[in-house]
């Protein structure tokens, strides 16, 4: 695993939005007396929601104490799961599955279509700094692959023609409909269920 540091430029202060502290507490409320530090995940990624898409290291203070515990604790979580992201990566942030599955059915397009609408680099802020976008690991959609996550949301079936029609969208601060880009309901097959047809018998 590569080394993950924070970044250079720091927000001074950082805390909880009221809906965010409303979260945050009900999160907490689900651990035993004595074991909230256990939340400590849940809350970074409020956090990372919170603060477009990614943690600053005030979040992590303001956090150790939200939780009463030592710093170097949230710290030693937050750079260790890849899941946090430790600087700016925009306002969508785009994160495109390469494991083989997705790779034999045209993921090289896919990063080509970042390549062009975003930036020639991985973790490279787009000029207006509200877009970035990087490879990643086995995303769990293979059945629908190649597909990519932007935020929270899951976009499969692409093709690069379908994946700049989505960045086109996002570029203008819209918000692109998830899901298959094939037409597909869920992982049925490209001409429709096959099985199970008839609905008495199902």
């Amino acid at each position: 695993m590569s080394l993950r540091r924070p970044a250079k430029d720091q927000p001074e202060t950082f805390e909880f939005t009221s809906s965010s502290m409303e979260e945050a507490n009900k999160i907490v409320l689900k651990y035993p007396e004595g074991k909230q530090q256990s939340a400590v995940m849940a809350l970074l990624y409020i956090a990372q929601k919170q603060n477009d898409n990614w943690i600053p290291l005030a979040a992590m203070k303001y956090i150790a104490k939200f939780l009463d515990m030592p710093y170097i604790k949230v710290y030693e979580v937050a750079t260790f799961y890849t899941m946090y992201n430790l600087s700016p990566v925009g306002k969508y942030f785009v994160q495109v599955c390469t494991t083989t599955p997705c790779m034999i059915r045209g993921a090289n397009k896919i990063v080509e279509a970042c390549k062009e609408k975003i930036s020639d680099k991985e973790n490279e802020l787009l000029n207006d700094k509200n877009c970035s976008w990087m490879e990643v690991e086995c995303l769990g959609a293979c059945v629908n692959a190649p597909m990519m996550q932007i935020n929270d949301d899951y976009y499969e079936d692409l093709d690069k023609e379908k994946t700049i029609e989505i960045f086109d969208k996002i570029l203008k601060g819209e918000d692109p409909k998830p899901g298959s880009y094939r037409g597909r309901l869920n992982t049925e097959p490209e001409n429709n269920r096959k099985t199970l047809m008839d609905v008495k018998n199902a």
